[in-house]
């Protein structure tokens, strides 16, 4: 067994011998994309588990060993990694934590620190946690970002982002029911076989665009389009919102939920508008501007991959960020900041005018960005339906699958209100 090594403030290291022994695990939060993860990380001598539990004991465990009011995706990621350490499937002694952080002011800079207080909380001191992150806020001497993996985790974010948003606009129409699905776990297999290649990746995309073109579909009119956005794990995460996107799907909607990409831009511009605005951080501008300008680059290949077909693509970043200065300022960069109002603004010129806003219950960058500015739209854009739903322990999904339901029901209310208009 690896030999536990602490650092000068007492933090349990993960080693370059456990590097070797240790099975990782690692709590999901987009399906498509976090199965690349853990792919690319088991083809670079990792050994990564990807946890796909859901169920109410995890949200028990999380309150066995968290306060009850703390951030919901932290509550949920702490009693999905407990949950997995007590079931026997894992040796506690060989097996570390890994979660991923963005380095900005919400809590989710604090989960790691948590996730720590609750191993040693649940008598599980020796399992070390890892922090997935390039703020530079830990570094363990067994895990470290070399080029090619970066790279690699770059490139398969951009084409996880291309098959979600294929995939979500089939699925509803499909005839063959499964076959949208089908395609993407044949996609995820053969994406790992070519490396997840960047100089590929028009060709590639091209021919990932022409498959799901080629599913058989039947169009179907009575079908609603519906936005979801918000907090990053809430929005993404089944284990977080309840599998909202299958419920959505239940219900007769096509979802439209906005890639990933656009929030790495977003991390990349708000160290580019704080430099502008404030003078500061002008060490992380020039890296930041390369960050912001590769994924925007990159968002742009998707968009012309679609452009002429009949899927639509996203919105470009700049475009988006322009459409929303007259409801927030682009310095508003708590949580998803300005992005997530801009989410809803670019839905709603899209004609998705039937939104999801979901949060988790008392994040307060959340509520003022997401519930906050839902007010001001509805002034501005009279036929936008959106609900906020909130999400914590104590939220039952029934209440909240029939909040969905009453706005599913404006939605066909207006549909046609608007077919008879037009006759």
């Amino acid at each position: 067994m690896a030999e536990l090594v602490y650092n000068e403030q007492g933090r349990l290291l993960f080693t370059e011998e456990m590097r070797k022994e240790y099975t990782i695990l690692i709590p999901n939060m987009l399906p498509i994309h976090f199965i690349f993860l853990e792919k690319i990380f088991n083809n670079h001598g990792y050994r990564v588990k990807l946890l796909t539990t859901t169920g109410r004991r995890i949200v028990d465990e999380g309150l066995r060993y968290t306060h009850n009011d703390t951030c919901y995706p932290a509550l949920l990621c702490i009693g999905q990694f407990i949950d997995a350490l007590k079931s026997g499937e894992f040796d506690v002694n060989k097996t570390a934590l890994m979660m991923i952080q963005s380095g900005g002011g919400c809590r989710a800079s604090n989960y790691i620190h948590l996730i720590r207080k609750a191993l040693k909380k649940c008598g599980m001191p020796q399992v070390p946690v890892i922090s997935l992150n390039l703020a530079n806020l830990e570094k363990n001497p067994g895990f470290h970002f070399t080029p090619s993996l970066l790279a690699d985790l770059i490139v398969a974010i951009c084409y996880a982002d291309l098959l979600m948003l294929l995939s979500n606009q089939v699925r509803p129409y499909e005839i063959n029911k499964g076959d949208s699905d089908r395609l993407v776990n044949k996609w995820i297999d053969k994406l790992e076989e070519l490396n997840f290649s960047y100089s590929g990746f028009d060709r590639i995309a091209k021919r990932i665009l022409a498959d799901f073109d080629a599913i058989p579909y039947k169009p179907d009119p009575n079908v609603i389009k519906v936005g979801v956005v918000g907090e990053i794990f809430i929005k993404y995460s089944p284990l977080g919102n309840n599998e909202l996107q299958k419920f959505l799907e239940s219900e007769g909607c096509e979802v439209y939920c906005p890639g990933l990409i656009d929030f790495l831009i977003f991390m990349g511009d708000h160290h580019v508008v704080e430099t502008e605005l404030y003078h500061v951080k002008y060490k992380k501008y020039v890296a930041s501007t390369a960050v912001k300008g590769f994924f925007k680059h990159m968002q742009n290949k998707i968009i012309k991959t679609v452009k002429g077909s009949r899927f639509f693509g996203p919105t470009p970043f700049e475009e988006a960020k322009k459409d929303v200065e007259p409801f927030i300022s682009p310095a508003n960069k708590m949580g998803e900041g300005w992005l997530l109002t801009a989410e809803m603004v670019d839905m709603i010129h899209m004609g998705i005018n039937n939104i999801v806003c979901a949060q988790p219950f008392g994040c307060l960058p959340n509520h003022i960005i997401g519930k906050g500015m839902i007010r001001k739209l509805r002034e501005t854009f009279p036929q936008s339906n959106i609900v906020p739903i909130d999400y914590d322990p104590g939220a039952t999904r029934v209440n909240q699958e029939n909040r969905i339901k009453l706005m599913l029901s404006t939605a066909k209310r207006q549909m046609q209100e608007q077919r008879m208009a037009a006759n």
